[in-house]
């Protein structure tokens, strides 16, 4: 853990969190973005939280408002941390009666209603967090960098490849760093490329002057054409009024310079399996910057039989009976019976794999029960609460069942027989990678902490 100098009342971190993540459906039916569970034991704000901890960042405000009953309860369970005598505080800021008429109108909107609860200690900078982003990163550097450009806000950046621009704000800088133009999500880019088949991208993380910020949150809650939306009107409308806004490029606390924005399902898979192999994208084991999550106490992950394992992560209380895993990501308490499959697959908290089963390439969120013999992919014919995304991957929401009865098609089934499970594990040959999968290596075993 990294005390660098962010403590005290004069740098404050926001984290909006209300988002509904419609394009994570149906995965957020029943909960906020930053709740969404990730890596096995993990949810997506413990990534935002613990990058604010390291950096020595202790006075954090959330703002929640989309279903966030499960996000509080994980804020309960694994972030009471903060010392208050120590000036440290991790306040939840859902919305108020009184305040708040129905729903915040925009990002922008969401922080200026609440100005007086996050500025009452009067903090010379304000940082601006999201909730489901995947990344490492000291957040001092970037205060730092804000600092000597003297600047009224800092956006910090990334290059992303060019045909991904439509879903990042985009921004055009000058020398030194300051921002000429700025679009968010264009449909169709005005921006040049900063470098050959690459735009450069804001990681939607702002450093605000707290006195600039409170101004132009009171000219943007005046103008009746804005969205009140921080990338949609409020930069845009500082640049254009000759606000300093200056562009940083990202240092981030490991080697891999990795940062994802979990917007949609095929996002969220992708992350996942980022975490997977020998030396994977996204290293969950560093523990020059550990991420923090919840803890439960459970017993340690259990192989039974002749299971196989290749190239996964298996979470504390996990029992793989006799049964295969390629490729997949299994959260705490998932059981796989004799003779099933599990391919390309992230498997949320207490899903259940009947005997049997072949699931690929889905998501399943928790308590999710798999009957004997049935196929999950995204050909076949799945609950109507279900999705497949774009990319995809089948997705099945909280507590999904099926249909098992004489009547279902032969087709879902898979046999189950001894010649099956007594053979060696026939790896896919589709690959989320390009290298090959060595079914006899190591299993990798994810153990630590948990979700709820």
């Amino acid at each position: 853990m990294h005390d660098n100098g962010l403590r005290g009342g004069d740098v404050i971190g926001v984290i909006l969190a209300g988002g509904r993540g419609e394009r994570l459906a149906p995965l957020t039916r029943d909960r906020t973005k930053g709740a969404v569970p990730f890596g096995g034991m993990f949810r997506l704000i413990d990534f935002t939280l613990s990058n604010a901890l390291h950096s020595g960042l202790r006075q954090i405000y959330l703002l929640p408002q989309y279903k966030y009953a499960s996000l509080k309860r994980h804020l309960n369970l694994g972030w009471s941390l903060f010392r208050p005598e120590l000036e440290e505080s991790l306040t939840v800021v859902p919305p108020q009666e009184g305040i708040v008429d129905g729903w915040y109108r925009g990002t922008a909107d969401a922080v200026h209603l609440n100005r007086e609860a996050l500025f009452h200690s009067q903090p010379d900078v304000t940082v601006v967090l999201s909730s489901d982003h995947v990344y490492r990163m000291d957040y001092t550097d970037l205060v730092e960098f804000h600092r000597e450009q003297a600047a009224d806000l800092t956006i910090s950046c990334v290059e992303v490849a060019e045909e991904t621009a439509h879903r990042f704000g985009i921004l055009q800088t000058g020398s030194g760093g300051r921002v000429h133009a700025f679009e968010e999500k264009p449909a169709t880019r005005k921006i040049p490329s900063s470098s050959p088949g690459k735009v450069r991208a804001s990681m939607g993380l702002y450093v605000f002057d707290t006195r600039c910020l409170r101004q132009v949150l009171l000219e943007d809650a005046a103008r009746a054409s804005s969205s009140h939306d921080f990338g949609h009107d409020v930069i845009p409308s500082m640049i254009q009024a000759g606000y300093r806004v200056h562009a940083f490029d990202a240092r981030f606390a490991d080697r891999a310079c990795y940062w994802r924005d979990i917007g949609e399902v095929d996002a969220l898979w992708d992350a996942n399996m980022d975490l997977l192999g020998a030396s994977p994208e996204f290293d969950l084991w560093d523990r020059r910057w550990p991420i923090l999550s919840h803890r439960p106490q459970l017993a340690p992950a259990r192989l039974v039989g002749s299971s196989q394992i290749g190239e996964s992560m298996l979470s504390p209380g996990c029992v793989v009976n006799s049964a295969c895993v390629s490729r997949s990501v299994l959260s705490r308490g998932v059981r796989i019976d004799p003779g099933a499959e599990v391919v390309d697959s992230v498997l949320f908290d207490e899903v259940h794999v009947g005997a049997g089963a072949r699931v690929e390439r889905a998501i399943l969120d928790k308590r999710v029960t798999i009957p004997a013999g049935l196929r999950v992919d995204s050909h076949v014919e799945l609950p109507a609460d279900a999705a497949v995304s774009p990319g995809g991957i089948a997705v099945l929401p909280k507590e999904s069942t099926f249909t098992s009865d004489a009547s279902m098609d032969d087709a879902l089934r898979l046999a189950v027989g001894a010649s099956r499970r007594d053979s060696p594990y026939p790896v896919p040959s589709s690959s989320h990678r390009d290298t090959p999968t060595d079914a006899g290596q190591p299993v990798q075993i994810g153990v630590g902490r948990d979700i709820v």
